[in-house]
């Protein structure tokens, strides 16, 4: 049978089993009605129960009405009935709690005994340490245990880094009335941008997170044969000119060179591939911090194409896989933010020349391979210590509000302090001048072009 002729058939059967309705004034004015609102119309067949259909008809609204005030009144006896069972649990009259502890709670085709979990979650709660673990068993913990491992024959540092750990975990008392020459820098909630109210607990994390993710501070004689400190410096130098040159964040540069000591702290690394390690740490931080971060591309074109993009690939998949793809690293630039805001507690107006002269002495000691035994913390304080001293020699360059918040005082600081002015004056004579290059631009107030006089041993007295 041709297709059309059972179309014709089909339709005339549809047409033949569609029940009649009777046409009304209302039926003949919609015409356009569609089959399936008739079919809601049609009259239900017999032998089945009529529902309750929706209508206007008083009666039914008046049933509705009457219905309506018990089934608000059930919901909310329900819950009566809640809050007085939990009310009655909690003041001893109601239900007994041995008798919960003992019933047996079904879960599926499980079970669960509510005394055992009880007990157990008791076990728990009086086992939890109210006294923080000893410096060992968080090391232990640590996702770095090669760090740990080597660390374990050295007891002064172990020493030294337990007095900073102890130091870190310092909870800080909120600033009382008692405390008159303490400036509350937190106290502006004001600003979403400034985590004033967690600000505090924050840089408490930041403090312990320094001390278990820090590369080695002599990996170069201990591990590394084919590079030396001053190829370590070239490739500083270059990745400075390199995050100008790209505009990138200071955050995306401390946190590549971090990367890269990290990295040569326990994986040998000839000479030809340190670059490539170099720009690749690069990409990972441009990647963590930058909103458009670099390109495989730019990264082969800054190299002059020493190397092509499947060796940046595979390098940036063993050092993503060597850091267990933990990215997020407190640097000397992150304590840097919050001991500025610190020390401009203390002025009426924001100082400009001092933040960039605290940063470019920050940024002076990534190139500088001996200031990876400092902590970060530790340089960032500095910088501040000795910005202060360089700009003003008629205060002390460090005050009660900023030993509060930095958890060092200014006797803590004077090795960091008096390398850092080494550094400031270069008395080394260190030829790698792309850093004091940035910070002689008018932007920067010109503050590579400062100097500060000798510090004073009154200065550390305190």
């Amino acid at each position: 049978m041709p297709p059309l002729t059972m179309k014709r058939e089909n339709s005339v059967i549809s047409a033949e089993n569609e029940p009649m309705v009777r046409i009304t004034r209302s039926r003949a004015a919609a015409p356009e009605k569609s089959t399936l609102a008739r079919c809601a119309e049609l009259p239900k067949p017999r032998g089945q129960k009529h529902s309750l259909q929706i209508n206007s008809n008083t009666a039914v609204l008046r049933e509705r009405k009457k219905n309506a005030p018990l089934v608000e009144k059930k919901f909310r006896t329900v819950l009566k009935d809640v809050t007085n069972l939990c009310c009655k649990s909690l003041n001893g009259d109601g239900l007994n709690a041995a008798k919960v502890s003992k019933k047996i709670m079904r879960v599926g085709n499980s079970s669960l005994n509510l005394s055992k979990v009880t007990t157990s979650v008791n076990a728990e709660v009086h086992q939890f340490p109210t006294k923080l673990p000893p410096r060992s068993s968080i090391n232990q913990s640590c996702s770095d245990r090669k760090f740990h491992e080597q660390q374990q024959g050295n007891p002064t540092e172990i020493k030294r880094f337990s007095r900073q750990f102890e130091k870190a975990l310092h909870d800080a008392a909120p600033l009382t009335s008692t405390k008159l020459d303490l400036i509350d820098i937190d106290s502006d909630q004001k600003d979403p941008q400034q985590c004033s109210q967690y600000a505090l607990e924050i840089y408490n994390n930041f403090r312990v997170v320094e001390l278990m993710k820090r590369p080695q501070s002599n990996f170069m004689e201990t591990l590394q044969r084919d590079i030396t400190q001053s190829m370590r410096g070239i490739l500083v130098d270059w990745l400075v000119e390199v995050s100008e040159e790209y505009k990138l964040v200071p955050d995306a540069l401390y946190l590549a060179i971090h990367f890269i000591d990290l990295f040569l702290s326990q994986n040998y690394v000839e000479r030809p591939k340190l670059q490539l390690l170099g720009i690749t740490c690069m990409l990972i931080a441009s990647k963590y911090e930058e909103i458009r971060p670099l390109h495989v591309e730019e990264c082969c074109f800054i190299t002059d194409n020493t190397y092509t993009k499947s060796e940046v690939l595979a390098m940036e998949s063993l050092v993503l896989k060597f850091l267990g793809f933990q990215l997020s690293v407190p640097t000397a630039k992150t304590f840097l933010r919050r001991f500025l805001r610190a020390a401009h507690a203390s002025y009426k107006n924001p100082s400009l020349e001092l933040e960039c002269l605290a940063n470019y002495l920050a940024e002076l000691t990534l190139v500088a391979y001996d200031f990876l035994k400092f902590l970060p913390s530790a340089i960032a304080a500095s910088s501040v210590f000795l910005a202060r001293w360089t700009l003003d020699q008629s205060i002390h360059p460090w005050n009660p509000t900023l030993e509060h918040y930095t958890y060092y005082k200014a006797r803590d600081l004077k090795t960091t302090v008096v390398a850092l002015q080494g550094l400031q004056l270069n008395t080394e004579n260190c030829p790698l001048n792309a850093i004091r290059a940035k910070y002689r631009q008018d932007k920067f107030k010109s503050v590579a072009c400062l100097s500060s006089p000798k510090l004073l041993e009154t200065l550390f007295q305190t």
